[in-house]
């Protein structure tokens, strides 16, 4: 029973106010593991795999840290920019700290936004969680695979 006590005390680190003022949840109504159950399915369907996706969105974010704050044109087709901030931030789950940043990714023909963080990449790998509908940092899947070509 550890696992739903560690999930129930990671969900109300979540919510808004308690790690970060916007929360990871977003607009979700469903339990945390409904979200990540359902996030887990359509990584199947898409055929992407969560270690790859991670690797890859930190691949992103070191070619954005060259930009130094400006955008970066990456691949042709990807605009990144990473932008740095002081401190760092909890994992809701309670199992280390990540430094503050912000990387945004822009798929140039289409304009289609996706942001993330240190923090996002380790809540993808470990927890397989993509945080919730609605929220600022949601890596969701159909966007990662049309993003991130996988």
């Amino acid at each position: 029973m550890k696992m739903q006590r560690d999930e129930k005390a990671a969900a109300e680190r979540m919510k808004p106010g308690v790690i970060t003022s916007g929360g990871f949840l977003g607009t979700e109504a469903r339990a945390l593991s409904d979200i990540i159950e359902a996030d887990e399915e359509r990584f199947r369907a898409l055929g992407i795999d969560f270690g790859s996706a991670a690797d890859e969105l930190e691949r992103l974010k070191a070619e954005g840290a060259k930009g130094l704050g400006e955008q970066m044109t990456v691949g042709g087709r990807l605009l990144v920019k990473s932008d740095e901030a002081r401190g760092s931030l909890p994992c809701p789950y309670d199992d280390g700290f990540f430094h503050k940043n912000s990387v945004t990714l822009e798929l140039i023909a289409t304009g289609e936004r996706l942001a993330y963080s240190d923090l996002s990449i380790h809540l993808l790998r470990e927890h397989h969680f993509c945080q919730g509908e609605g929220g600022a940092f949601r890596l969701a899947p159909d966007a990662l695979k049309r993003l991130l070509l996988l």
